[in-house]
């Protein structure tokens, strides 16, 4: 499901350099605009070429601002994540650059770390990736890699939202037709009814979530921030100590995940690639391009024995089935260490 969905429609939520950005992602507007047009006029007047302008409203549409080329994972760069476009359909390339706006502070790390770490980094090599994989059985957890980094949460943020509606006593059929095919039109109207960030706030006491945190546009419930160690806990907190009948409700809406999501999105990748027709319980999520082209992948498998979170986030170079096909390799790599 994409990551920002809105509730409100809007238009145009990414622009490349074309549309003359701001560095905060607003067009040019007002004076500020009025000025830049003025500079501009003036170096035309004065004869520079068409590629002197060009470099120049790229300058001045985005100041402060480093690119970096993604060979490997970039330290200290926030994912903020935009409704997916029509340029990024589900299952599409890209034809974009695989280059990436980064904060002035971000590095490149160009030696990719040793061990456990060092292999699931290999697997998606132009992006970030984090997991986790926590056993019931021994209440330990199994491996952890890059946990504690934060992602926008696209549609993983429908279990939180599910919890709430049930609280209110939303119908469990509508619940889990919001998870199984993660229906966004529903999960809208559940947002909206059940108050927006403070579903995620209540969620975050309820679960114990500490690196949770809700969205800053209430409208765009996917833009919620997550790591793959509190996606952990709140398995932990639906299987260990959710109301009997709430888990069951959720269960069954993730255990009947369908192939196709409701936007027509192929979201079996991750775990139920690595899996196949075995057992398992998913929540799926996927976002594009704001920079980034994000998919998760969460549930349960082995009877419910393994909570398993993969999360990832890559240049929106990197096409839909790549990054399916990398985060399926990562689970299936996770799961060979067990």
């Amino acid at each position: 499901m994409p990551a920002a969905h809105l509730i409100v429609t809007r238009t145009d939520q990414y622009r490349d350099s074309s549309h003359k950005l701001t560095r905060f992602g607003e067009p040019l507007t007002g004076d500020r605009g009025s000025l830049i047009m003025r500079r501009v006029n003036s170096f035309l007047l004065g004869g520079l070429g068409l590629g002197a302008m060009s470099a120049l409203l790229v300058t001045v549409a985005q100041p402060q601002r480093d690119v970096v080329t993604v060979s490997a994972p970039v330290a200290g760069v926030g994912v903020v994540s935009g409704q997916r476009g029509a340029s990024s359909a589900p299952g599409s390339g890209s034809s974009a650059s695989t280059s990436i706006i980064a904060r002035p502070s971000a590095t490149v790390s160009a030696k990719l770390p040793e061990g456990p770490r060092g292999e699931v980094a290999a697997l998606v090599p132009d992006g970030h990736v984090s997991a986790e994989v926590f056993d019931r059985t021994t209440q330990t957890v199994a491996v952890s890699i890059d946990a504690h980094r934060h992602y926008t949460s696209a549609s993983l943020v429908k279990i939180l939202i599910a919890f709430e509606a049930l609280d209110r006593g939303t119908a469990p059929d509508t619940v889990q037709e919001m998870l199984s095919r993660s229906d966004d039109q529903t999960a809208n109207r559940l947002w909206v009814e059940g108050g927006g960030k403070e579903i995620v706030r209540k969620a975050v006491k309820r679960m114990e979530l500490p690196e949770t945190t809700p969205p800053s546009d209430p409208g765009r419930w996917g833009d919620t921030e997550i790591t793959a160690a509190d996606i952990t806990r709140v398995y932990r907190y639906l299987m260990d100590k959710a109301p009997a009948d709430q888990r069951t409700v959720i269960l069954d809406g993730l255990r009947a995940a369908t192939e196709s999501g409701a936007d027509g999105f192929r979201q079996y990748f991750g775990i139920p690639d690595a899996f196949g027709n075995g057992s398992w319980a998913v929540k799926q999520g996927w976002s594009c391009c704001n920079p980034m082209r994000t998919l998760h992948t969460s549930g349960l498998v082995a009877d419910d024995r393994y909570i398993v979170t993969v999360l990832t986030d890559n240049p929106r170079s990197v096409s839909y089935d790549v990054a399916g096909k990398e985060i399926t390799a990562v689970v299936k790599h996770l799961l060979g260490r067990l």
